[in-house]
C-alpha cells in the first residue's frame, strides 16, 4: 500500500513538474524593443537579457545612423527609413505575434510600423513614449515646431546636450532632423484594433496626477489603451532593467477598452 501511494504521489509530482513547464514554454514570446531618439539598441541590453533570461525572444532594433550604425548617418535619414528599419526587422527574420515596444521618439517609429503590418503584431507597448496622430510628427506632437532651446542643428543633424560624440561607446549620437520633421501615417483599421498598453516612467518629482496631463496620455486614455505607471525617469530602463523587463511581460495581457 506504502509502495501505491509513493508511485501515486511520484506520478502527481512528475505531472505538476511537466504542467508547470508547458506553461512557461507557453508564455514565451516574441519582443521587439524600438530605442528612442540619438539612442540605440545598447540601451536596452540589459533589459532585453533579463528577458531573454526567461526564455523570451528579443530583438533589439538600431535605427539606422544612430548606435552602431552611427557610420550610416545623414541629413537624408528620416521617420520612414526607421519604421522600415523595424518593419523589415519583423519581415525578413520572419516574425510573428510580435510584442512590438517603443520608447519615447521610438513611439513615433511603432506607429508607423503598426500601420503597416498589423498583422504580425501581437500586443504594442508604448514605454513613456509619443503617441502621434496620423499625419502629425513628433514637433507637431509637442508643438515646437523644432528642437528645444537646449538643443541644436548642424548639418541637418539635431544635436541634443545629452550628446558627446568623443564619449566611449556606446553612446548618444546625433540624428537626422527630418526624423523629427517628418509626419507618420495612423490610418489603418487594422492597426487600431491591436491591444496597446501606455508606460508613463514617473520620476520621484512628478505625481501621478500631473504625468496624467500629458497629451501621451490623454490620447492613450482616449483610445482606450491600458494605463500603466512605472517609478523612474525617463530613461528607467536603465535605472531598473529588470523592473521594466516585468512589466514589458505583465503588459500582454493588457485589453483597450471599448471606445
Amino acid at each position: 500500500m506504502q509502495h501505491l501511494v509513493l508511485r501515486t504521489t511520484l506520478f502527481f509530482l512528475a505531472f505538476s513538474i511537466a504542467a508547470r513547464s508547458l506553461a512557461r514554454d507557453s508564455e514565451k514570446e516574441t519582443f521587439v524593443i524600438v530605442h528612442g531618439a540619438t539612442a540605440g539598441g545598447w540601451e536596452w541590453k540589459a533589459t532585453g537579457k533579463y528577458l531573454e533570461n526567461e526564455g523570451h525572444e528579443v530583438y533589439r532594433a538600431t535605427l539606422t545612423g544612430l548606435g552602431e550604425r552611427y557610420h550610416l548617418a545623414n541629413p537624408d535619414i528620416d521617420l520612414d527609413t526607421h519604421i522600415d528599419d523595424v518593419v523589415n526587422l519583423i519581415l525578413f527574420e520572419d516574425l510573428h505575434d510580435v510584442v512590438l515596444s517603443g520608447h519615447s521618439y521610438g513611439g513615433m517609429v511603432i506607429t508607423g510600423v503598426i500601420n503597416e503590418i498589423p498583422e504580425r503584431i501581437k500586443h504594442v507597448i508604448f514605454l513613456d513614449a509619443a503617441v502621434p496622430n496620423d499625419g502629425e510628427s513628433i514637433w507637431d506632437m509637442f508643438g515646437s515646431g523644432g528642437p528645444r532651446n537646449d538643443s541644436r542643428i548642424e548639418n541637418g543633424m539635431l544635436l541634443t546636450p545629452w550628446v558627446t560624440e568623443e564619449a566611449t561607446p556606446p553612446h548618444n549620437t546625433p540624428q537626422s532632423i527630418k526624423t523629427f520633421s517628418q509626419a507618420v501615417s495612423y490610418d489603418n483599421p487594422a492597426a487600431k484594433a491591436l491591444d496597446v498598453t501606455f508606460v508613463a516612467f514617473i520620476p520621484e518629482d512628478q505625481s501621478v496626477e500631473e504625468r496624467s496631463q500629458s497629451k501621451a496620455w490623454r490620447r492613450a486614455v482616449e483610445r482606450g489603451w491600458t494605463i500603466r505607471t512605472f517609478p523612474g525617469g525617463h530613461v528607467a530602463q536603465q535605472e531598473d532593467p529588470r523592473g521594466v523587463a516585468n512589466l514589458m511581460f505583465e503588459c500582454i495581457g493588457d485589453v483597450n477598452t471599448a471606445r
